[in-house]
């Protein structure tokens, strides 16, 4: 697992995602600091991380990258169990908010570069 608050690269996902089913990269987006961590079989481990290093629940969203597939607009899944979350009227694995997405892509165009 790795926390990314710096620039990292399309080419440094592609290893990682070899190793998974699917050919993804797990990450949790961290919408507020605008830090990411990647790299974890369950997006829970990844929240987890995070957590430890001050980040707050409310602003803790996986996704899944999908390496092979950049520039596409699909290269990045909306997709984990830790988006369910109810009380924030987020009722599906889905980032279901039009306005949390665009934060969770703004971040991570921030973060990885081609």
């Amino acid at each position: 697992m790795k926390l990314i608050s710096k620039t990292i690269s399309v080419d440094e996902l592609k290893p990682l995602s070899e190793k998974m089913f699917g050919k993804l990269v797990k990450a949790v987006i961290d919408i507020d600091r605008e830090i990411m961590a990647i790299d974890a079989e369950l997006h829970v481990d990844l929240e987890d991380l995070l957590l430890e290093n001050e980040s707050e629940q409310d602003n803790l969203w996986g996704i899944n990258f999908h390496p092979t597939k950049f520039p596409n607009i699909d290269w990045v899944e909306f997709d984990s169990m830790i988006n369910v979350r109810p009380v924030r009227g987020n009722t599906s694995r889905y980032v279901e908010n039009e306005q949390i997405r665009k934060k969770i892509l703004s971040v991570v165009n921030k973060l990885v570069q081609a």
